[in-house]
């Protein structure tokens, strides 16, 4: 059994993508971000950053201690390994498959989400940050575009971890201001994916607990306005 630890935002959908794909049976337990939920001593215990999504594998393979992780690319890989699917055996597909994952953990996913936050919740409009993520998600989206163009069907050939680590940071591409008919090789790439039933199941997962999500100014400041005495006070 798998503890999910999970809230319906572009990384939490990574791991659900996972689990339903799998078959793998796991619990979700919610952590309302909005809420400040993530900062509760027993997932910090869990998850140091205080970030969704992490795990608790009660069976991992060493059959030792329940096992904790944090950090959505490192929670993908280990449960391709655990469950040697969608991630190619071999030296070449593997590496395939964890470049563009990694390609998404350092670029697609933090400059969507400075995109998110300067065009949708930043206190004031700033156009120079605005226009920067934008045109840098727009390149990204390019990037993936290109990379598809050979009529490949999935980011390393065969469906992975990689297709569902970048999935969810293009299903907001109207937030981001990007036109998917612009990118017709993504665009059919995202297609085929979000026809996947395992993928209506992890959606409706989010439904359950965050149905609509909720950003009100109490929430903008849990989410947006920690620094470094926030970490310190965690231990006090």
């Amino acid at each position: 059994m798998i503890d999910l630890y999970y809230w319906s935002t572009p990384n939490g959908h990574k791991i659900t993508l996972f689990l339903e794909e799998a078959a793998m049976p796991y619990r979700l337990i919610p952590v309302n971000i909005g809420r400040g939920e993530q900062f509760r001593p027993d997932f910090l215990k869990i998850a140091p950053n205080n970030r969704i999504p992490a795990i608790v594998d009660h069976a991992p393979a060493d059959g030792g201690a329940p096992l904790p992780l944090f950090e959505s690319g490192a929670i993908l890989l280990y449960l391709a390994d655990k469950s040697g699917r969608f991630l190619a055996p071999d030296l070449r597909g593997r590496n395939a498959a964890l470049q563009w994952l990694f390609w998404q953990v350092g670029g697609l996913g933090p400059m969507a989400g400075q995109n998110h936050f300067f065009a949708q919740y930043a206190p004031e409009p700033m156009a120079y940050a605005i226009e920067r993520y934008v045109k840098e998600t727009g390149r990204l989206y390019g990037v993936l575009d290109k990379h598809l163009s050979d009529g490949r069907e999935y980011i390393a050939g065969e469906y992975s971890i990689a297709d569902m680590a970048c999935y969810p940071w293009v299903v907001p591409h109207a937030r981001q201001r990007q036109d998917l008919a612009q990118f017709p090789h993504l665009a059919r790439w995202f297609a085929a994916i979000a026809a996947r039933p395992a993928t209506a199941r992890a959606y409706a997962q989010a439904r359950t607990v965050d149905n609509p999500p909720a950003m009100d100014e109490a929430a903008k400041k849990i989410l947006f306005g920690q620094d470094a005495s926030t970490v310190r006070r965690q231990g006090l």
